[in-house]
């Protein structure tokens, strides 16, 4: 898809989505991480709920290390894979520690290195904690972004470029937003809501849709 397009499809997308934003409640570049590793296969609404109470106890790396592992997993056992999201908390505070002076790092190459923490929860730390722009590829913005046309691509990492190559550095946070919303609200998995979608007619999907359409 060229460009220009690609800007007229965005800039329809973000009039029409005013409050794209980050939907994870956190205070710190610490919470954020802990909140984006717990957000794997689980919604925001039940991170934030589990959150709320988690970080009233753990403020800093060491409190989540100073407490049994069993605990931490009780405690977070509602946002599911619990035991794995528990170990990947407590091996990223461990690294963060031992190598970051309990300071969460501020660049990709570092935070991949944490536990638990691939590019899309990197790319989520590094545009909302540090405002450092980033493309995060998530379900939605894998599914809008095939659906429409920016990108044929099936692998996150893939997708990610070509999104960064479509669109001006400055916007990939916002970017990332906007699909989200748009993929959570709008142009829905199963039944996407192609009749109110402001950009339907500049579509990949929506055209291929109508056009078998008429040959029923």
């Amino acid at each position: 898809m060229k460009k220009e397009l690609a800007g007229k499809i965005y800039r329809l997308l973000k009039k029409n989505r005013p409050d794209a934003g980050i939907e994870l409640k956190y205070s710190t570049p610490l919470e954020l991480l802990v909140a984006t590793i717990l957000s794997a296969q689980c919604t925001d609404i039940r991170v934030n709920l589990v959150a709320t109470v988690l970080f009233k106890k753990y403020r800093a790396p060491e409190d989540y290390l100073s407490v049994p592992l069993s605990r931490l997993e009780r405690e977070i056992k509602t946002t599911g894979f619990f035991r794995n999201k528990a170990k990947n908390i407590r091996g990223a505070m461990k690294y963060i520690i031992e190598n970051h002076e309990g300071v969460v790092p501020r660049t990709m190459e570092e935070l991949i290195k944490l536990p638990g923490v691939g590019r899309k929860t990197a790319n989520v730390v590094l545009g909302n904690a540090f405002g450092i722009p980033g493309v995060v590829v998530d379900t939605h913005v894998s599914r809008v972004s095939q659906r429409i046309g920016f990108t044929e691509k099936k692998t996150p990492e893939k997708i990610e470029y070509d999104l960064s190559e479509l669109f001006p550095k400055k916007e990939w946070t916002l970017l990332s937003h906007v699909l989200i919303f748009h993929g959570r609200y709008t142009c829905k998995a199963r039944k996407p809501l192609c009749e109110k979608c402001p950009v339907s007619k500049m579509c990949d999907y929506y055209v291929t849709l109508k056009r078998a359409e008429k040959y029923l």
